[in-house]
């Protein structure tokens, strides 16, 4: 395990990296843009990004494929999610707020319990992201604008102190390959519909 007491000297470099550059981005951070971040950081903020992402599934796709498009969105949400707590409990980092290493040094905005490695908010959000991006592509020529979102809502986490640089690197990565798998699983749902 990447993160267990008895690391190999490789991982052992990994992880200070991962702690050193953690430390560089979170000392960026003032006091003058800590609402900001704690605004990004909240999934409830986002809703209106949310409607109008399944308005624009039911525009290109109609009402009984958009239906199934977006119940199909919710199940791949949570098991983004539940993936993502499977690793944590695996690895059980602990997260920059709660590392002995750095609790007195860093600016922790946030104070989470939970573990760190991989970042349920980088996971899931480049997953949906990389998903919608794939639906919609063909219909709507600035739909890559919404990488955006997930870029925004990972890095609110390294900023307030609750998951380190890796964290959030592999998350976006697993979550851009859930996004890919999601979106095949989708267009096999489609075809096999008859609408």
């Amino acid at each position: 395990m990447l993160f267990s007491i008895n690391t190999t000297p490789f991982s052992d470099k990994i992880v200070a990296f991962d702690k050193a550059l953690f430390t560089y981005f979170n000392s960026l951070g003032s006091e003058k843009w800590d609402g900001f971040w704690l605004l990004i950081t909240e999934q409830k903020h986002w809703i209106p990004l949310f409607i109008l992402i399944f308005y624009l599934i039911f525009k290109a796709y109609g009402w009984k494929k958009g239906i199934l498009l977006v119940l199909l969105s919710a199940l791949f949400v949570t098991f983004s999610d539940q993936l993502v707590n499977l690793i944590k409990n695996h690895y059980m980092r602990l997260r920059p707020c709660n590392d002995l290493d750095l609790k007195t040094t860093i600016r922790a905005v946030l104070h989470r319990n939970s573990y760190s490695f991989v970042s349920g908010h980088s996971t899931t959000s480049f997953a949906m992201s990389t998903f919608f991006i794939l639906l919609l592509k063909d219909k709507f020529k600035y739909i890559k604008l919404l990488l955006i979102w997930p870029v925004l809502f990972a890095s609110s986490r390294v900023y307030l102190g609750v998951h380190f640089p890796l964290d959030i690197f592999t998350g976006m990565y697993l979550g851009m390959i859930e996004g890919f798998i999601f979106y095949h699983l989708a267009q096999s749902a489609l075809r096999k519909k008859q609408f």
